[in-house]
């Protein structure tokens, strides 16, 4: 039997028990885990080709050249066939291994300069874009053919390298790359691309109210009419060369935002105790990582525009000279000198 005193201490017992503060421990908790690929912007999305790398460039020329010669074969009549009145016939080996070299060194450039079938579409528009719009402008060629001569030299172009190469991150998945706010905001994408086709259209018609009609004349000796030449406006040149803004802005003004990590730190020069090479090399090329993608993939573009604009003009169609295919070159590498300029300008602003 309990006396009152027990009772009465086991329930003071039980009231400090109650009224003892209890202790909670807080952990950190972690965020979500960022991937490497998608906090850095790495350079591609998906699983490359598991093929050995030294059948890679063969096997993409190969199946290039192959869909190209297949394209043209079931559509010659209505692509080949309406400029054949004006083609130039290679009759000789050199020339044809001109044509064909070049055309395999494009590709190179490409796969080694490790581009993705994104880049490599807008830069096929970009170089070949100038033969089909003088083929249209001046020798009447239906649009319809060249529509769809583009169309091959694309998918030639595209496919072989998006079955061997998968795309950047910047085409893949834009929204986790760094600056993805400025490469997914289409008011920024619609005023980019006016920009760059503004300067197609002014350059174009800068060259057609100064020197290129009277290269026109004298060394293109089978051209039937230069009246586009006279009659060309701003306005009336920029469905043309707003396409060609587009493919610019994609192969420019994308991958350098994209490159453009405002997180990395900047790279340290120390001019007291740099040697003379590191400071030569400092100075050349010291530059951000957004410009250097801009200075690289401009000077590829006029590379590829002028070369394969000359080299089209000047051996596949008939009566172009020298002189004429380098006049008309000339245009179109200047365009894109100044077009990659501005783009670097903005995404630099």
């Amino acid at each position: 039997m309990r006396t009152r005193k027990q009772t009465r201490a086991e329930e003071n017992g039980e009231n400090g028990e109650a009224n003892t503060p209890t202790v909670v421990a807080i952990t950190k908790i972690e965020g979500p885990a960022v991937s490497p690929s998608k906090r850095d912007g790495a350079r591609s999305s998906g699983v490359s080709s598991k093929l050995p790398q030294l059948i890679q460039f063969p096997l993409i020329a190969l199946l290039s050249l192959s869909l190209t010669t297949l394209g043209y074969s079931l559509s010659w009549t209505y692509t080949k066939g309406p400029v054949a009145p004006y083609a130039r016939i290679l009759s000789t080996w050199s020339d044809s291994g001109i044509v064909m070299g070049w055309r395999v060194f494009e590709l190179a450039l490409g796969w080694f300069g490790n581009y993705d079938g994104y880049d490599i579409t807008a830069l096929n528009l970009l170089s070949h874009g100038p033969l089909l719009y003088l083929l249209f402008a001046f020798y009447e060629v239906p649009p319809s053919a060249l529509l769809l001569s583009i169309t091959i030299e694309t998918l030639a172009t595209y496919i072989p390298f998006r079955l061997l190469r998968p795309l950047s991150v910047a085409h893949a998945d834009p929204a986790h790359v760094p600056n993805a706010d400025i490469i997914t905001d289409r008011p920024i994408a619609l005023l980019t691309t006016l920009l760059a086709g503004a300067i197609y259209s002014v350059t174009l018609f800068f060259a057609y109210v100064t020197y290129l009609p009277s290269y026109l004349v004298t060394y293109f000796t089978r051209l039937p009419s230069i009246t586009s030449a006279h009659q060309a406006t701003y306005v009336g040149l920029l469905p043309v060369t707003l396409v060609l803004g587009f493919a610019a802005r994609a192969f420019i003004f994308t991958p350098a935002e994209a490159a453009a990590d405002v997180r990395r730190k900047k790279e340290y020069f120390d001019p007291v105790n740099a040697s003379l090479g590191e400071t030569l090399r400092w100075n050349a090329w010291g530059w951000t990582e957004q410009t250097k993608v801009v200075i690289q993939r401009t000077a590829l573009l006029m590379l590829l525009t002028g070369a394969d604009t000359f080299l089209q003009a000047r051996f596949t169609l008939e009566g172009v000279e020298t002189p004429g295919a380098a006049a008309w070159s000339s245009v179109w590498v200047l365009a894109a000198a100044v077009t990659g300029l501005a783009l670097g300008a903005v995404g630099s602003g």
